[in-house]
């Protein structure tokens, strides 16, 4: 997946975003292949919670806020 084409794409937590400048791992799926990025955010977010990529940082760095899924959303199936 391409830079800015994560921003705005749900992903989940697989290693514990600690928040600041202490990154963690989410994976986003698109098309059906999982992607890894180191994430950052404000505050720490647990293994397993949704998150939004709200900004790419480069060098498969994104950006991060929890999120809280709606029904028929699937940040793990893409």
């Amino acid at each position: 997946m391409h830079g800015q084409a994560l921003v705005g794409k749900l992903g989940v937590v697989v290693t514990a975003v600690r928040g600041g400048d202490r990154a963690g791992e989410i994976r986003v799926v698109a098309q059906g292949i999982p992607h890894h990025y180191l994430a950052y955010a404000a505050e720490p977010i647990p293994i397993g919670a949704h998150v939004l990529v709200v900004h790419y940082r480069g060098a498969r760095q994104v950006d991060v806020e929890p999120w809280s899924p709606m029904p028929g959303d699937h940040p793990i199936t893409g």
